[in-house]
């Protein structure tokens, strides 16, 4: 028996009867040998950490732009941050948790530059619906392994899409990650948002804190047990009550002091603002993109080109970008 055939069957005699089996995937759009020491989600699992994109989302943002203290999280300590959570609830439940970390670790590949401040950029320029699930979808499927993609299992393409708002994952190991993600940017934005100054752990409403926990540990522990009892031996993934109203007050409490009306944001209009004008000056010039993006504006339409190479730029590319083509430089000529 290889090493890849064994895991298949412990994952039949060991995991939970709702748990997708990795022998029972939908399978990949291209068909591909299998692999003796991997099963297919442990490969999509490695495609996705090795991939550039994966990469780019340590100078990507989080919340706080571009910040000088290295504390703060970044788009990639945030995915870290989800995955390992996915993990810990998907494993209580007996999910399959290969699974679970491909899609964590491939949920938010598609991240503009400066965070929602570049979604919200995007949409206003580019197309309304604009959303960075779909765009991470078309990464992993289009932009990779230059433009051929990277292959990946329906299940996992499928929970990348899904991750957000109201959209609902075909398998609960995709809709582990949706609430994974949620716990996971509640609580270290209530911690860098605490170290940026701009919020007090006695600013929040007190009756949360007595439901959730007053440390960032306990209220994660917290809501991940909630998750675990709310969804132990069910085809379903909820929490239990009050944690979950609780969660769901404490995320509208952070948009409103944190997302929306704080110091965070002021310079978000800055970041809106630079990138409009490079999807401007290059939706004029598509053969000056680089080459992989110049090959998507002739088969996927300019703008789609456009977009798909600004969504993958990192903050300090822009910004670096942006400063090359609109920001003259001195003039250093001889002494007159």
């Amino acid at each position: 028996m290889t090493t890849s055939a064994w895991f298949l069957e412990n994952e039949k005699q060991t995991l939970s009867p709702f748990a997708q089996l990795t022998s029972e995937t939908k399978g990949r759009a291209r068909p591909e040998d299998s692999s003796p020491v991997r099963t297919a989600y442990q490969r999509d699992r490695d495609r996705i950490i090795h991939s550039k994109s994966f990469r780019r989302l340590m100078h990507k943002t989080q919340v706080f732009l571009s910040p000088v203290d290295e504390h703060y999280r970044t788009r990639m300590t945030h995915t870290l941050e989800v995955t390992q959570i996915a993990r810990i609830i998907a494993r209580a439940l007996r999910l399959n948790e290969d699974l679970t970390e491909a899609i964590a670790l491939g949920h938010d590949l598609g991240h503009t530059p400066f965070g929602h401040a570049g979604e919200e950029a995007l949409r206003s320029c580019y197309d309304p619906t604009f959303y960075h699930a779909r765009q991470s979808l078309r990464v992993v499927d289009r932009l990779e392994n230059d433009g051929e993609g990277l292959n990946l299992t329906y299940e996992v393409r499928d929970g990348i899409l899904n991750h957000s708002g109201k959209a609902i994952a075909s398998t609960l190991e995709g809709r582990i990650v949706k609430y994974a993600d949620r716990i996971a940017y509640i609580n270290s934005d209530i911690d860098d948002a605490i170290r940026g100054g701009i919020l007090s752990l006695s600013e929040i409403p007190a009756d949360l804190l007595a439901i959730l926990g007053e440390g960032y540990s306990e209220r994660i522990n917290r809501m991940v047990l909630s998750v675990v009892d709310g969804s132990a031996d069910k085809d379903e993934i909820t929490m239990t009550e009050p944690v979950g109203e609780a969660t769901e007050r404490l995320r509208a409490f952070l948009t409103d002091r944190v997302y929306i009306n704080s110091a965070a944001k002021v310079e978000e209009h800055k970041a809106k603002d630079l990138l409009v004008s490079l999807y401007g000056y290059y939706t004029e010039r598509p053969d000056e993109l680089p080459p992989l993006y110049r090959r998507l504006a002739e088969t996927d339409g300019i703008k789609t080109g456009v977009a798909d190479f600004i969504s993958c730029m990192t903050d300090r590319y822009a910004v670096d970008l942006f400063r090359r083509l609109f920001v003259p430089d001195v003039w250093r000529g001889g002494a007159v």
